[in-house]
């Protein structure tokens, strides 16, 4: 059957994949560039990078039945609503990914100072203060200060000298509106990233579109080309059915007009089993070879009715090739051409001999007769000889050939070659 004209859809399995493997390439790149870079607080970050992954995957899920239904409309038209519908998705992710950081945030960004010799820190408004780490700070790391009990007794509280006044006040400070500035700075940054991240997925689910409805046109090209070939060969094979009842309505007629009438009640009996063998099966399809001669034999029989002294019937066909496919009623012209040109002109008995043989991947049919051998090759309507060269070419093009002319010591031959095909 020829595949319905709606548009071809990508594999859910193949879209997922896609997006898995897009999200999860991203993953190995941020992890790998957080070591490179030695931020540290590895197990914080690992565990909330894979999470941003994750709602990166559905968020990209969520653009899919979007997309589907663009699968139809013009290049431009997706493009632009790509452009369109990547933005607000990219901002969600940014979010998402600022939401879940924005813990470990100022512990990475304390790290990275301290690596500089600063000291980041925020106070109760929202400030950020960045000062430089004095020595005794740099000597003495906070940890261990907070954590060792004094031995010694401390002493009272120093005031602060005016060089430790004058370092506290060259402090910098960022102030909250600041901060905050900057923080939608990073969402830009991180979402612009994200933008383009869901348009290169969005080009990729469109290339598989386009690769889905190439593999459809294909398949329903091969479908119409495949009913084309079984219409022309349906065509080939009714025109051998009319022609050879043509002939045996004529034979028929003549047995009555001579008075022979059990003679006509055989081939009355002959003709019904030839037809409705027949015309049992799909006139396109392909039979046995054993099939096809068995048919022959009904035929040869019915036309043994008429010449019950002249046609001498020999065949000759190998167990091992009882099965190779043959197109249907292939053989019905030669004989008919055989008994028609080669028995019927004469008085004598003529041998009609239908053999098989195998050469390496070729099937090879000969079909024969020791008559007169004047076959002008149309039998009939023209259908004859053309008829089976024309099948033979529908259905294995030039792989297929049929080559018929006189014998050299008398009588006719037809030869069909065509691929070996056996079916168990």
């Amino acid at each position: 059957m020829v595949e319905s004209a709606s548009v071809p859809r990508v594999p859910a399995r193949i879209v997922v994949a896609s997006i898995v493997a897009m999200w999860l390439t991203y993953f190995v790149i941020a992890t790998l560039r957080g070591w490179l870079v030695g931020l540290g607080l590895y197990d914080a970050l690992l565990w909330r990078r894979v999470v941003v992954i994750l709602a990166s995957m559905v968020v990209t899920a969520g653009l899919w039945p979007l997309l589907r239904l663009l699968d139809p409309r013009p290049l431009w038209e997706k493009a632009a609503a790509v452009v369109l519908i990547a933005l607000p998705a990219s901002l969600l992710l940014a979010s998402i990914n600022q939401w879940v950081f924005a813990a470990v945030e100022e512990q990475a960004t304390a790290q990275l100072g301290a690596r500089e010799g600063l000291r980041i820190r925020s106070d109760e408004s929202g400030n950020l203060l960045v000062d430089p780490i004095d020595r005794e700070d740099k000597a003495t790391p906070p940890s261990e200060a907070s954590s060792s009990p004094p031995l010694v007794p401390q002493p009272a509280p120093v005031i602060p000298t005016i060089a430790q006044q004058e370092q506290a006040e060259s402090a910098i400070t960022i102030n909250a509106e600041i901060r905050e500035g900057i923080r939608w700075r990073q969402l830009t940054d991180v979402a612009l990233g994200r933008y383009f991240l869901l348009l290169a997925w969005a080009g990729l689910y469109f290339a598989l579109v386009n690769a889905e409805q190439a593999r459809a046109a294909e398949r329903r090209e091969g479908e119409y080309r495949r009913a084309a070939k079984a219409a022309e060969l349906r065509s080939l094979r009714y025109q051998v059915n009319p022609h050879f009842l043509f002939n045996t309505l004529n034979s028929l007629s003549a047995l009555v007009m001579t008075g022979k009438g059990d003679a006509a009640e055989r081939m009355i009996q002959s003709l019904s089993g030839f037809y409705r063998r027949s015309l049992a099966g799909d006139p396109s399809a392909d039979h046995s070879l054993e099939q096809e001669v068995e048919q022959q034999k009904l035929y040869l029989e019915i036309e043994a009715v008429r010449f019950p002294e002249r046609l001498r019937v020999t065949i000759d066909l190998a167990d091992a090739l009882a099965e190779a496919r043959v197109p249907g009623m292939i053989l019905q012209p030669l004989v008919e051409n055989a008994v028609r040109y080669g028995v019927a002109p004469v008085a004598r008995p003529v041998a009609v001999r239908i053999a098989a043989r195998s050469e390496p991947g070729v099937l090879v049919i000969e079909v024969s007769d020791d008559g007169p051998g004047g076959s002008d090759g149309a039998g009939g309507f023209g259908i004859g000889l053309a008829n089976v060269r024309d099948r033979l070419a529908a259905r294995h093009g030039a792989e297929a050939s049929l080559a018929a002319g006189p014998r050299p010591g008398g009588g006719w031959l037809a030869v069909i070659r065509l691929p070996l095909q056996i079916h168990a």
